[in-house]
């Protein structure tokens, strides 16, 4: 017999946006800390965030990983353990600074980050002017604007930059943009790019990855049906902030982004009978699950799933950590 108290709960339904959570460049940055240690043991030294998600880099400290923000900050008699650079790519000068001081180093940047940073070289070598659309600050920028000397690439934030924006010389200009952006935001900017200059060079293949085009749709197939959205993500992640920037202008009069289910302030959510639930693509599935707890607590929950997209990319691991996967396969026979 149901209790008093289970009846009454108000009723939920959770729609829960798939795809969602970690992507293909999250998850091989997070094995490479973990195989790192495994095979090197502690410390191994991390530059920046490995992604921005603090559930996941005190997860990786707790098992031995160190978190610097240069390189200088690792002790002089540690500079023969690995240091590994972040999923969101660093400047050129990084690993030559870390060759300098004779240390290992192994490069967690995404592998559509360093296309993006791959496009940005074969701009310059064919003598065009770059245009990075992104956001300043954020790692990946200057990661990206740090593989071509100083002053090579100009940043465009927002549409008023596109329209204010005055080329240097009578170049070809190319862009090119930071890969978790808004779709719709990058669309406008672009917009006016090619009004402006006709003949401004695109990427081949749009440098928005895959993982934050997937999660933007389902948010807005989702955000519309919902009396309220909320993202797991960290406020330092790009492509958790736009998720939710997505959810307002989709419809979603109450969209919160959030780390963690004790972030939830229930003064917004007590009147709803639907809610949408996503994840940027640093956030892990245990956290989307805690929201789901903290709800259940509180109302009677049914969990629907708005799916929009398959996903089914995965990213090499470096060469020197192929041999611990290796012998985990082989332990596990």
């Amino acid at each position: 017999m149901m209790s008093e108290q289970t009846a009454a709960k108000p009723e939920l339904t959770v729609l829960l946006c798939a795809p969602r959570g970690f992507c293909a460049g999250v998850d091989r940055a997070i094995q490479i800390v973990e195989l790192a240690l495994e095979k090197y043991g502690s410390p191994v030294y991390v530059r920046h965030e490995i992604v921005h998600n603090k559930f996941v880099v005190d997860g990786l400290k707790a098992k031995g990983a160190v978190f610097v923000e240069e390189l200088d900050e690792i002790p002089a008699g540690d500079t023969d353990r690995p240091v590994i650079f972040s999923a969101h790519g660093v400047p050129k000068s990084v690993p030559a600074d870390a060759g300098s001081r004779n240390m290992f180093y192994l490069d967690a940047t995404c592998p559509l980050v360093s296309k993006v940073h791959k496009e940005a070289e074969i701009h310059h070598r064919r003598d065009r002017e770059i245009l990075l659309i992104g956001h300043a600050g954020h790692p990946e920028v200057i990661g990206t604007m740090g593989q071509l000397p100083e002053g090579t690439v100009s940043l465009i934030e927002t549409e008023a930059d596109a329209r204010a924006f005055e080329p240097k010389s009578d170049r070809q200009l190319a862009y090119i943009t930071q890969t978790t952006l808004s779709l719709d935001d990058t669309a406008g900017i672009v917009d006016i790019l090619r009004e402006r200059f006709p003949d401004v060079v695109a990427p081949h293949k749009e440098d928005i990855c895959y993982a934050t085009t997937n999660r933007q749709e389902a948010v807005k197939a989702t955000a519309p049906k919902v009396d309220a959205m909320i993202v797991v993500g960290a406020p330092n992640s790009s492509n958790s902030q736009r998720l939710r920037e997505v959810a307002e202008r989709a419809g979603c009069k109450t969209s919160m982004l959030i780390q963690r289910a004790t972030d939830i302030d229930w003064s917004r959510f007590g009147q709803i009978s639907s809610l949408g639930l996503t994840a940027g693509a640093s956030a892990p599935e245990t956290l989307v699950e805690e929201v789901i707890a903290a709800f259940a607590e509180r109302f009677t929950v049914s969990v629907e799933t708005v799916r929009t997209a398959e996903e089914t990319i995965a990213f090499n691991l470096p060469r020197e950590l192929r041999d611990v996967t290796g012998a985990q396969d082989a332990a596990a026979e």
